[in-house]
């Protein structure tokens, strides 16, 4: 969820209908009218009209994280209603069921539609709708799924279990798995895979995946400016004014410019001095494929955009739905891949960025 604006509300935004618009969100939320997929609706709209969580959740007293929940949800359940669920979906999700839908975010339109009819079909709980939605997400990228296995979500859950079972050689975490598989398996073919395993003990180790290439920013020198240039002697005053002022923004020092553009300075590791077309990407450490410990920090993630063949030690980015995402593949995807993860940086921490800013100070 994206806040619109730093500040609680920015009246100067509004026209007065659309005050008036907000005054009848704010209302509807505080006296909880209309199904969860409206209040979703409500606090997106207030958070595009200007008002913050923090503002919100004083107003309505829906807290910050139920309003993500709500309006992930929301969308979720727009976006599987216009794919087409049965009418019993549609009315049992209207009723309840916000916190399923967030889990079933990470799909496409069409997954999210058949995740949600089979939750419904199954009556299946968030744990498990949190694996259903993990196995789906697994399997979307094969262009034909495993052996004996479909792309039904009954048996993509049925896929993970047996790739785990197979894994365990506890004999009560595999029965567990294989009863969990049996429990939700699609396919005639993928029940018999499963069976198998009551009988064929061995044991298949699995590719884990690889670390993620992170270095943080330690010393003062690693954190170089991004200034303009003028130009070079003779010049004018034209050509001085006409260089705009630059303002570095957040932990990296990130230059903004006219435009959607933006430049931010990394040191010349050699990892970087190698790559042909790297670019940088901005994300929170806890969206990364293997969640970084510790509190969520803003990160740059540098790609190569030239290397786009598959290997297992590697991450790489890929489109879903016109989406980037950054995923590790264990063997070759049908996916067209961006580009290579080359290098995670996280910001340096500083206790109080104003000292930096005074050498007598630093030097004390």
């Amino acid at each position: 969820m994206t806040e619109t604006s730093s500040n609680a509300f920015n009246p100067n935004s509004q026209d007065p209908q659309a005050a008036l618009d907000t005054d009848t969100l704010l209302r509807s939320l505080r006296r909880k009218e209309g199904s969860w997929v409206k209040w979703g609706q409500a606090c997106q709209q207030l958070q595009k009209a200007g008002f913050n969580p923090q503002k919100i959740f004083e107003e309505t007293g829906f807290e910050p994280i139920q309003q993500n929940q709500v309006i992930v949800g929301s969308q979720v359940f727009t976006s599987m209603v216009n794919a087409g669920v049965s009418e019993a979906t549609r009315q049992h999700f209207e009723r309840k069921g916000s916190d399923i839908l967030y889990e079933f975010r990470i799909l496409n339109q069409a997954e999210r539609a058949a995740a949600a009819d089979f939750v419904v079909e199954k009556n299946i709980d968030l744990d498990d709708s949190h694996d259903l939605a993990k196995a789906m997400k697994d399997l979307s990228p094969r262009s034909t799924p495993p052996e004996g296995f479909t792309k039904h979500p009954g048996d993509a859950i049925a896929y993970q279990c047996w790739k785990l079972a197979r894994q365990h050689s506890d004999l009560q975490d595999r029965s567990r798995l294989i009863a969990k598989g049996l429990r939700f398996v699609n396919s005639v073919a993928a029940r018999q895979k499963l069976e198998q395993l009551l009988t064929d003990f061995s044991i298949t180790s699995s590719r884990s995946a690889p670390r993620l290439p992170i270095y943080r920013l330690e010393n003062e020198e690693e954190l170089p400016r991004v200034l303009p240039v003028v130009g070079k002697l003779p010049l004018s005053l034209a050509d001085l004014q006409a260089v705009p002022l630059t303002e570095e923004v957040g932990a990296f020092r990130m230059v903004q410019f006219s435009g959607t553009g933006a430049w931010v300075p990394v040191p010349g590791w050699k990892v970087l001095l190698g790559a042909e077309d790297p670019v940088v990407l901005l994300c929170d450490s806890n969206h990364l494929p293997a969640p970084l410990p510790g509190q969520p920090e803003e990160i740059l993630v540098v790609v190569d955009r030239a290397q786009r063949q598959w290997n297992a030690n590697s991450y790489f980015v890929v489109a879903q739905d016109q989406q980037l995402e950054l995923q590790w593949f264990d063997e070759a995807p049908s996916l067209s891949l961006l580009g290579q993860v080359i290098l995670v940086v996280r910001p340096k921490r500083i206790i109080d960025e104003d000292l930096t800013k005074d050498a007598w100070q630093i030097d004390e």
